[in-house]
Order: C-alpha cells, then sequence, then structure tokens
C-alpha cells in the first residue's frame, strides 16, 4: 500500500492510473478537489479495490493521521501543490498555505507515524516529495543547464513555496531522520493536463476557433517532459533513490514557448484542420508579460539516468503527437474542466498587448 496526496491532479492522476497499470499495489489518493483535481481522470478505476479515494486536505493531520492508521502505507508520495505561476502572482497565499503550511502538517504526520513503525518497516518507508526545477530560477542564454547543487533562486511566489517545502522536506532528514526522496521536475505536458497551462490551453483555443495568447515575445524557454515519462522516474526513484537525495527529472527538450505554439498549430493543421482551411497560426496573438517571467529553465538529468538508469522514453515530437490527439479524442473532459470562473480567469490572465 502507498499514499499519494494529490492524486486527482494531472501528474498525481497520471501516477496513479501508470502505477495501477503497472502492479497490483494498491493507492490511497488524498485530494483536497480544487478547481485543478478532477475525478474523472481516475473514472476508469471506479470500480477498482485497489484504488481508495478520500476527498480531504493534507494540511489536515488529523485526517492524514488516522489514514497512516488505518493503511499502514510502506511510502507516502506528495504531490498535492498550487501549482500555477500566474495564479501565484494574483493570490500568493494560497499557494504559502499548501505548499509551505500543507508540506509541514504533512511531514509532522508521517513522522509521527513513521517514528512509531518497527525498524524493519522504519528502515523500508519511503516519503517520496515531487518538487519543480523552477526553483532554482532563471537561466541565461548559454548557463549550463539545472544540476541538483544548483543554488535556489525562486522567482515567483509558486517557486519560492515550492523551494519552502523541498527545505522542509530536507530538514525533516537531516534532523529526525525521516526518509525522503525529492524529484525536481521540468515542465510536463500529457493527458488530464488542466488548460491554463501552455500546452493544453493553445489546443482547446484552437480548437475553439478563440486567440492562441503568446506572453512577451515568446522566446522563453522550457525543457518539456511528457507527463508518463515523469511518472516513470518517480516510481524508479522511489523503488531505488538513496535515502536523502534529491534527483532533477527533464525531457532533454528545451523548447521556447513559441516554438511550442508552432508545433502544436502544425499538428492541428494536420489532424483536425480549420474548416475554413485557414492555418491555424492566424489565432497567435502577443499578449503582455506576466511580471518576473524567467527567461529559460533547462534541467540537467544525467544523475537519474547513471544511478538509475532512468531516461525518457518519449521525444518531443513523439510524446506532444500523443497529447494534441488525446485532447481531439477527449473533446468532453476539456470542455467539463473549463467553468464560467475557469473561463473568466483566462480573460483576465491573457490580456492583449498593446
Amino acid at each position: 500500500m502507498i499514499l499519494v496526496t494529490g492524486g486527482a491532479g494531472f501528474i498525481g492522476s497520471n501516477f496513479v492510473l501508470d502505477w495501477l497499470a503497472q502492479n497490483d499495489e494498491s493507492v490511497v489518493n488524498l485530494d483536497k478537489l480544487t478547481y485543478a483535481g478532477n475525478l474523472e481522470n481516475l473514472a476508469s478505476l471506479d470500480a477498482d479495490p485497489r484504488h481508495i479515494f478520500v476527498q480531504g486536505d493534507m494540511g489536515d493531520a488529523a485526517l492524514v493521521a488516522s489514514l497512516l492508521a488505518q493503511h499502514q502505507p510502506r511510502a507516502v508520495l506528495n504531490f498535492a501543490a498550487e501549482s500555477h505561476v500566474d495564479r501565484s502572482i494574483h493570490g500568493p497565499e494560497d499557494f504559502i498555505q499548501t505548499n509551505i503550511v500543507g508540506t509541514f502538517h504533512l511531514l509532522e504526520a508521517v513522522r509521527a507515524y513513521w517514528g512509531q513503525l518497527s525498524a524493519d518497516k522504519k528502515a523500508e518507508f519511503r516519503f517520496l516529495h515531487v518538487s519543480t526545477d523552477e526553483v532554482y530560477g532563471s537561466l541565461g542564454p548559454t548557463d549550463d543547464a539545472f544540476t541538483e547543487e544548483h543554488r535556489y533562486q525562486p522567482n515567483s511566489p509558486y517557486s519560492a513555496s515550492k523551494a519552502a517545502s523541498d527545505h522542509l522536506v530536507r530538514a525533516y532528514h537531516h534532523t529526525y531522520g525521516l526518509p525522503v526522496l525529492t524529484t525536481n521536475c521540468s515542465n510536463n505536458y500529457g493527458p488530464y493536463h488542466f488548460p491554463e497551462k501552455l500546452i493544453p490551453l493553445l489546443i482547446v483555443n484552437a480548437l475553439a476557433g478563440k486567440a492562441l495568447p503568446v506572453y512577451g515575445d515568446g522566446q522563453q524557454v522550457r525543457d518539456w517532459l511528457y507527463v508518463k515519462d515523469h511518472c516513470s522516474a518517480i516510481r524508479r526513484v522511489l523503488d531505488a533513490g538513496r535515502v536523502g537525495e534529491v534527483y532533477n527529472v527533464g525531457g532533454w527538450n528545451e523548447k521556447a514557448n513559441i516554438e511550442i505554439v508552432h508545433t502544436v498549430c502544425a499538428l492541428l493543421d494536420e489532424l483536425r484542420p480549420r474548416a475554413d482551411g485557414v492555418a491555424y497560426q492566424s489565432q497567435i496573438s502577443y499578449v503582455t508579460d506576466r511580471p518576473g517571467h524567467d527567461r529559460r529553465y533547462a534541467i540537467d538529468a544525467r544523475k537519474i539516468q547513471s544511478e538509475l538508469g532512468w531516461k525518457p522514453a518519449e521525444t518531443f515530437d513523439s510524446g506532444i503527437r500523443k497529447t494534441v490527439q488525446w485532447y481531439l479524442d477527449n473533446p468532453g473532459w476539456a470542455e467539463r474542466v473549463q467553468s464560467g470562473a475557469y473561463r473568466e480567469w483566462v480573460k483576465t490572465q491573457y490580456q492583449t498587448a498593446a
């Protein structure tokens, strides 16, 4: 048995689905079901007794303690987080409460549970914390990619809150001996991605005939990681990672945002051309850049490859084609997750540049 927090979100739900497809070990899935948590992602598990869903907050120490006592998991994997930079700029408090305070309460509950385990189970137990490359700050055009030794320099309320949670996890290992593992991943993309992030937003807007918003000059560079590759990396770190270590997980796919936009448009032109024959690139609209926008992220994933033998299975070309096809095959999912509140958020956030 493992316990997963945030297992109804984008990465968490993909992890739960892949986990139960790979083996028979049950999952207790604790998710608060905020706007980005969606039980529909897990609908295929409705009749599966291996999936035990509990709606609740990882920061609810009493709830977490009761789940730990009842199910006796051998590992806790923390996916739960507020994760959208733009939202953190407009409303940072939720990020502080969830990513810092929530992680603290989760760690306290796990520490108490772990402390009463037998010596053998104590040695086998793991707490795996899923984090982001954004804690490292921004790179210049010719700077070396982020390694696990890179200095933390978070530049947004989101990345600062994740950096704080990373430090708490590290401290609980060094102070209390809690057997922790931390992964810092690059930008994920793939199925079940809430359409406020770049790639799913492009797809749903393009198909709806709406503008495709591009921040600033579109030359912000990110490393792109297919979500199922990320899930396989987490499974590998949980299985064989060295206690107390950090593993950077990347896709070796540095791309400028505008290149991503053109790629998605070209795939849609091929797979679902517009009825009027006009190219989707005609919908591109440059919008005012967001405050403090980091220019470049890049992950050096050599450590996880050399120590654990992991590398991504997907190229960007194969992963983005699978992603676009998934959204074309699941239009109802995208429509149902876009509430009126979400539409107002997008309208407010992506103002056309003067």
